[in-house]
């Protein structure tokens, strides 16, 4: 079986995310959405909220799983079973930190392969952090996430 592990702080969960998740899916038998908690970042929403948000998202596809984890993404995909490592590309700009991490990440585990995905085109220009700001400023939100997370973001900024 071929385990891919897809991670990210998804703060929250967009479109050009979900469009990566359905590519990565059609090429592994199961992908791993995995949820970062990293130390260094205040994201918005918490842990939680972030895995309940993609579980609600990603819950018509057969073959997707959700989880949490922080620490070495090597560690966690060795512990998965995990042959590759997905990332979305948006741009050029996101390449040369992607590159850095992939290398880097093949000198920790060597088994597993960085497989990088592009989101359609329409979702290039998209992440979270521009999400946030304009549910945050009252603007819909609704060409760039699904339902569920348009609802939290309004909630969570009432």
């Amino acid at each position: 079986m071929k385990i891919a592990i897809y991670p990210g702080t998804f703060d929250p969960i967009t479109y050009g995310h979900v469009d990566v998740i359905e590519r990565a899916r059609e090429i592994f038998d199961k992908v791993i959405v995995m949820v970062a908690r990293n130390s260094s970042k205040a994201p918005l929403f918490s842990t939680e909220e972030r895995v309940k948000m993609i579980k609600d998202v990603v819950k018509k596809f057969k073959n997707v799983e959700v989880d949490s984890s922080e620490g070495l993404l090597v560690n966690y995909a060795k512990k998965k079973k995990a042959t590759a490592i997905v990332r979305g590309l948006r741009a050029v700009s996101d390449f040369e930190y992607e590159f850095q991490m992939a290398l880097t990440n093949r000198k920790l585990a060597k088994e597993i392969t960085t497989v990088f995905l592009m989101p359609h085109e329409k979702y290039t220009y998209l992440n979270s952090s521009i999400v946030r700001e304009i549910a945050r400023m009252g603007g819909d939100v609704s060409g760039f996430v699904p339902v569920s997370v348009k609802q939290t973001l309004r909630k969570k900024f009432k």
